[in-house]
């Protein structure tokens, strides 16, 4: 026997049945394996996060530089309800076909709620976090010229 083939761990009855037991089942096991799909949906949802966040950062700063810091911090509320409302959507989306049958709509009153705070106060600015608030589609449209420009193999 080599002595890659050796055991880690020394083999008990009690511990080879816990290992036919379904992940699910296992004690201190919250959630089974993810299948590949799962993963690499998982992966996108990543990537998304980030650029969008990388892209909020950019634009907060020029904003900032080129218009005005009250500006910017309009931007930086619309642009924080879009991370919010892509991590909401991202659950539901997650939930399909296992939980739910569709996509739900509570994430949408999030940003129904933000157009009418800012409609209501005078220091905010509606057009500012409308255009914060899609900093998330920026990061998709860039995820999608970086798939066109990728090989396909």
């Amino acid at each position: 026997m080599n002595s890659s083939e050796l055991p880690l761990e020394p083999t008990t009855p009690e511990t080879e049945l816990q290992s036919d037991i379904s992940p699910e089942n296992q004690p201190g096991s919250l959630l089974p394996e993810p299948n590949p799909s799962m993963q690499e949906y998982y992966k996108l949802q990543t990537y998304l996060l980030k650029v969008t966040l990388i892209l909020t950062g950019i634009i907060f700063l020029s904003v900032w530089i080129f218009y005005s810091l009250n500006i910017a911090l309009n931007y930086l509320i619309g642009a924080c309800t879009g991370v919010v409302y892509l991590k909401m959507l991202a659950r539901n989306v997650e939930q399909l076909g296992r939980q739910r049958k569709q996509v739900g709509k509570t994430q949408l009153a999030l940003f129904v709620a933000v157009i009418v705070l800012a409609s209501q106060l005078q220091q905010l600015e509606i057009l500012p976090i409308f255009l914060g608030f899609l900093t998330y589609k920026a990061a998709l449209i860039v995820f999608m010229f970086r798939t066109l420009s990728t090989p396909y193999s």
